[in-house]
């Protein structure tokens, strides 16, 4: 049986400048399996990636982690305490391309515009 908590770990060690930060709560209940996960404000936009690509792809590592224990494995991104909309990212100097504006969502409503489910 993997461990769905170490894997989760050891995936988002291997992206973070701050490892020692990371924090992940595992919970159950008639939905599955919720696990949820703090990093670093610096580390949120290696977590989530461009156009959330790297947090898809945790995703769905993690739920097929979960099949293979069947058990469905949902991941949320906790925004870092104090931090609000594209804050973080404004720090790690990203910006639009060719001059496009930037919409400011929170990290849940950009999240949910993925489509995930």
């Amino acid at each position: 049986m993997i461990d769905d908590v170490k894997f989760l770990e050891y995936v988002v060690k291997a992206l973070v400048s701050y490892p020692d930060d990371i924090k992940i709560k595992r919970t159950v209940d008639e939905m599955g399996v919720l696990m949820t996960l703090d990093v670093h404000p610096d580390d949120m936009g290696k977590v989530i990636g461009r156009s959330g690509n790297t947090a898809k792809a945790i995703r769905i590592l993690l739920r097929v982690v979960g099949m293979k224990n069947n058990a469905r494995i949902n991941l949320r991104i906790n925004e870092p305490a104090g931090v609000s909309g594209q804050s973080w990212q404004d720090r790690r100097g990203s910006a639009a391309p060719n001059g496009a504006s930037n919409t400011s969502k929170t990290l849940d409503e950009a999240m949910e515009d993925l489509n995930l489910e």
